[in-house]
């Protein structure tokens, strides 16, 4: 808490005395102390809405505004501006201070951080950012009195992988993402919440879109999940969405060629083609919702009883990272493996890897179905033609093209973590719910809607009404039945309460 509590700003300066129990009488303190850190105990008083209190407050923010230059019109954070909150509320009606001219001076902090030094107001949120959260020590307050200024020592800049928080934690434009400068202004944008699809802590996040287009994404206060925090891993990692390698539009393979194929009559097609197939197995991407992952499992399961599911290829980068504040950037890559294995152990007893798929020297099927959502090269070329040979009829749907893709029967386009419905579970068994945010490129059908159809359920794909008949069937996903909160709720003892159920299916 010493980020909060450390009365930088004084603004939030009140009144402040103590009442006599025996008698009653209350008695002031002469001068006003910081509500942030002062204790409130038994007895004390404060008075926070007084002609002293409002006086006081005018005048700290007439002094923040001495040094600060007034360039709002050109400044990212107008409009979400902590100053410019001030100044509405507590501001004098004019600038009585001389107005100096306006340098900009500005230099880089790192590669993701640009420092506007004449706006900073010296809160050293920051600085206490890189000491008690990262631990990594990056900046310091360089200079003395109204010299004083943040800054790095030549050769350790800002490099962190957190360091993109500092922006947010920022309450002027002082410092700026250099991902987001002057791309957007924030009042034309929308905020949606999401969930970080970056690895398997699965971040509570902001997604500020305008027009179908991903600008930024924020971290969510969720003290279950992640705090106030995400790494920068995941607050960059959307520019995917937007790429413009991304498949868009269903083909169908004719001879060596792909054609177009219309989707008001590919579900139909498909249906048709994977019931004549014979033996039917699906490979489930740690990259799908829990919602997808359980349509799919219920079709494939009525087009064959004894259908494969499989759990598809789970990315894994390094090693677990730690940060100091306890923050942790997982090194499985994906933010929904628990919640497809718990789909996939309800329907087959047990959770059958890739590379059991791959290992078995038998391996002949009539039809495989992949589901994908993979941002980077996830299947190599001796693979995809092992898996090609396997089975006549090969359907893959995914972001982009990959070797398994070129040897496809049907090539459908998958949708982005930003253009789903649905829910993830992330590492420590915590589920959270979110909707889309952007409407996927025109030809992008989502995984779980081609499935809503495919089952010939009537009217649109409903993430909630889905979700509500998992938590009915599958023990592990009880607690989500009803609602899910903002913050998401844990399935840990549903899962306890699964297990003897779960390990007699599987011994079975």
């Amino acid at each position: 808490m010493a980020l909060i509590f450390v009365a930088s700003c004084r603004m939030c300066l009140v009144e402040s005395g103590r009442k006599d129990p025996q008698t009653g009488k209350v008695t002031m303190l002469p001068k006003l102390v910081p509500a942030c850190q002062t204790p409130a105990t038994d007895g004390t008083v404060f008075i926070t809405d007084s002609d002293k209190v409002r006086q006081s407050r005018a005048m700290v923010e007439e002094d923040l505004l001495i040094d600060h230059p007034i360039d709002c019109p050109i400044c990212d954070k107008a409009g979400e501006c902590r100053l410019q909150d001030y100044h509405f509320q507590h501001g004098q009606r004019e600038r009585r201070a001389d107005i100096r001219p306006f340098t900009s001076r500005r230099r880089p902090l790192g590669d993701t951080v640009t420092l506007f030094v004449d706006r900073c107001v010296m809160c050293s949120r920051c600085v206490r950012f890189t000491r008690e959260i990262t631990g990594t020590n990056e900046l310091y307050v360089t200079g003395r009195g109204s010299a004083e200024e943040i800054d790095v020592l030549p050769g350790f800049p800002l490099e962190n992988r957190m360091s993109g928080n500092v922006v947010d934690l920022c309450p002027v434009g002082a410092l700026g993402d250099k991902d987001f400068l002057y791309r957007q202004r924030v009042w034309f944008m929308k905020s949606h919440n999401g969930v970080c699809a970056g690895c398997s802590t699965g971040c509570s996040v902001n997604v500020d879109v305008n027009q179908d287009h991903v600008y930024r994404l924020r971290p969510r206060e969720n003290p279950h999940v992640n705090q106030w925090w995400m790494c920068d891993e995941g607050r960059y990692g959307f520019h995917h969405v937007h790429s413009p390698n991304r498949l868009a539009g269903p083909h169908r393979r004719e001879q060596e060629a792909f054609v177009p194929a219309d989707w008001t009559k590919l579900p139909a097609e498909l249906d048709a083609k994977l019931r004549a197939a014979g033996r039917v197995a699906g490979v489930f991407s740690p990259h799908m919702t829990v919602e997808a992952a359980y349509l799919w499992a219920t079709y494939l399961r009525d087009v064959d009883p004894q259908a494969r599911l499989v759990l598809g290829p789970v990315p894994v980068e390094g090693e677990d990272e730690q940060f100091k504040n306890g923050f942790t950037i997982r090194a499985e890559k994906c933010p929904n493996r628990r919640g497809v294995e718990e789909v996939i152990a309800h329907f087959a007893g047990r959770v059958e890897a890739m590379a059991e798929l791959l290992a078995d020297s038998e391996l002949s099927l009539g039809a495989i179905w992949f589901g994908g959502g993979y941002k980077h090269d996830w299947i190599d070329t001796d693979t995809a033609e092992r898996l090609a040979a396997a089975a006549p009829l090969l359907i893959v749907q995914d972001l982009f093209d990959s070797p398994l893709m070129q040897r496809a029967t049907y090539q459908l386009p998958a949708a982005a973590f930003a253009e789903r419905d649905g829910s993830y579970v992330n590492h420590a068994d915590r589920l959270q719910s979110f909707a889309w945010a952007i409407r996927p490129p025109l030809g992008v059908r989502e995984e779980a809607s081609l499935a809503w159809l495919l089952l010939g359920r009537r009217g649109l794909f409903q993430s909630r009404e889905v979700l509500d008949e998992i938590a009915r069937e599958i023990m592990f996903f009880h607690a989500a039945a009803g609602g899910v909160p903002d913050v998401g709720v844990d399935l840990k003892v549903n899962r306890l309460a699964a297990e003897p159920i779960e390990q007699t299916a599987r011994t079975v």
